[in-house]
C-alpha cells in the first residue's frame, strides 16, 4: 500500500463490545531503549511497542555498537559496553522526535563525529532550544537550520556541571538532558528557565524510567534536579501499555456507547494521556475548557469526540501541538470542517469544537488529510464510527506507534474499505 491509500471506517450502527490490548507506551520503550543501551551488561524489556519510532531508535543504537535482539514481539534484549560508539554514517531517525531529542544529547558522550537526520517531516521539526542548551554547556552540537540535521562532536566525556534549559517548550527536551546527565564525570544540576514545564508528567516518566537503570536523582525545587555521575545499571524492565492508544478505544466505546475491555484500569496507567478517561467519562457533557498541555498527544482524541458532544468545548495551551508530527492544531481545524464546515475554528493556540450530536447519522463525503500523522488518522477514524463516508488519507501511517490499530478496529466488528491508489 502507499501513501496515497485511504480507509473508510463504516458506522457499525451499533456499541462496540470486546477486548483489545494496547500496544506498549511508546514514550516508555524510547526512554527504556535509550538507558539500557547506556548500562553496561545485558537488559530485557518486556511490555515493549513495536512500531515506526521504536524501530529508528533500535536502530540507531546498533549503529552505534549496541547489541539489540527481538526474542518475540513484545520483547527487546539489550547488551551493551554502557558507551555508545561512533557510527559510520548518518542515524536516520525518521520522524520519531523522541528518537531524534533523547540521541541528541546521549551521543555527545561518543568519541567522534555523529550526524542525526529524518524524514522530510522531521526537517521541519525543532530542535534549536536543544542545541542550544547543550552548546551553552560546552558540547559541540549544530544544526543549519534549527531542525534536524543534527551534527553532533563528541570527546567521549560529559564535563558539565550544570544543563539548563527552556522547560515550556518540550519536555522532550528536559528528558534528554537528564537522561544524559547521569553519564556525566561529576554531579550535573538540569534546571529549567521559565515557569512551566510542558508535559510535566513526560518528565517524571522519564525519572522514573532513569531510577529504575540505576539513576540517583535528587529534586532540588520544583524546576532544579541534581543527578549523580553514576551512569547507569543494566536492569530487565516491564513496559505498561500506551495510555495515547488507549484514548482512542476509551472515545470508541463512549461514542457508541458500548465496553472495550483493556486488560488494564485507566488508573494503572502512569502516562499523563490517561488523565484524558476522565474527559471522555463526561461524554456527551464535557467541560467547556480542556486544557491541552499536560496531554498533548491525546488532544486529537478529545477534540474529534467533542465534536460529537452536547455543548462546545475549547481546547486551550495548545502551542506544543504544533510542532508536533505535523501542525496538529491546523490540522484538527481542517479535517473537523472537512467533515462539517464551521465545526471548528482556532484563535490563537485555542481549538474551539462547536459540538453536534446531530453529526452521529449523517454522511460526510470528505477525505481527511493526516500530514502523515498517527494521531490524526486515528482520531479521524473515530468520527467515522458515527458519520458514513470520512475516508482517511495514508492509513498505514498509525504505523508510527500503533501498527495494529486497524485490525483492532475490525476485531471490535468495525468494517473498513481499502482503496489502494
Amino acid at each position: 500500500m502507499s501513501v496515497n491509500d485511504t480507509v473508510t471506517v463504516i458506522p457499525p450502527g451499533r456499541p462496540l463490545h470486546g477486548q483489545v490490548s494496547p500496544p506498549g507506551s511508546k514514550s516508555i520503550t524510547n526512554r527504556a531503549l535509550l538507558l539500557a543501551a547506556l548500562a553496561k551488561g545485558t537488559s530485557r524489556l518486556g511490555g515493549v511497542l513495536k512500531s515506526d519510532d521504536t524501530r529508528h531508535m533500535s536502530n540507531a543504537l546498533r549503529q552505534m555498537g549496541v547489541t539489540v535482539e527481538e526474542p518475540d514481539d513484545t520483547t527487546f534484549v539489550v547488551t551493551s559496553s554502557g558507551r555508545l560508539q561512533a557510527p559510520e554514517g548518518p542515524l536516520f531517525l525518521g520522524n520519531a522526535g523522541t528518537a531524534v531529542r533523547f540521541l541528541t544529547a546521549a551521543v555527545t558522550t561518543v568519541d567522534g563525529s555523529v550526524t542525526l537526520d529524518g524524514d522530510e517531516y522531521m526537517r521541519k521539526r525543532p530542535i534549536g532550544p536543544l542545541v542550544d542548551a547543550l552548546r551553552a554547556a560546552g558540547l559541540e552540537v549544530s544544526s543549519a537550520t534549527g531542525c534536524p540535521p543534527v551534527q553532533v562532536k563528541g570527546s567521549g566525556t560529559l564535563a558539565a556541571t550544570r544543563l539548563e534549559i527552556d522547560g515550556g517548550l518540550s519536555s522532550q527536551y528536559v528528558s534528554a538532558l537528564l537522561m544524559l546527565a547521569p553519564c556525566a564525570a561529576q554531579p550535573v544540576e538540569v534546571a529549567l528557565i521559565g515557569q512551566d514545564i510542558g508535559a510535566r508528567g513526560y518528565v517524571d516518566l522519564t525519572l522514573a524510567c532513569m531510577r529504575a537503570f540505576g539513576a540517583q536523582v535528587t529534586e532540588l525545587d520544583a524546576n532544579t534536579w541534581r543527578v549523580a555521575p553514576t551512569g547507569y545499571v543494566a536492569s530487565d524492565y516491564q513496559v505498561e501499555p500506551d495510555a495515547s492508544a488507549a484514548t482512542y478505544l476509551w472515545a470508541a466505546e463512549a461514542l457508541s456507547q458500548g465496553r472495550i475491555d483493556l486488560g488494564v484500569a485507566a488508573d494503572a496507567f502512569t502516562q499523563p494521556d490517561a488523565r484524558a478517561q476522565g474527559f471522555i467519562a463526561q461524554f456527551p457533557q464535557m467541560p467547556a475548557v480542556i486544557n491541552g498541555s499536560q496531554m498533548q498527544d491525546a488532544i486529537p482524541t478529545l477534540a474529534v469526540l467533542a465534536a460529537f458532544n452536547r455543548t462546545p468545548v475549547r481546547f486551550v495551551d495548545l502551542a506544543n501541538l504544533r510542532v508536533k508530527e505535523c501542525d496538529r492544531v491546523a490540522a484538527l481545524h481542517d479535517g473537523l470542517n472537512a467533515i462539517r464546515p464551521g465545526l471548528a475554528t482556532v484563535e490563537g493556540d485555542d481549538l474551539l469544537v462547536a459540538a453536534d450530536p446531530a453529526l452521529a447519522g449523517s454522511h460526510s463525503d470528505c477525505s481527511i488529510n493526516t500530514h502523515a500523522d498517527h494521531r490524526i488518522a486515528m482520531c479521524f477514524a473515530l468520527a467515522g464510527l458515527k458519520v458514513s463516508g470520512v475516508r482517511i488519507q495514508d492509513p498505514l501511517c498509525v504505523g508510527k506507534t500503533y501498527p495494529g490499530y486497524w485490525k483492532a478496529l475490525e476485531s471490535l466488528g468495525v468494517e473498513l474499505q481499502w482503496v489502494s491508489a
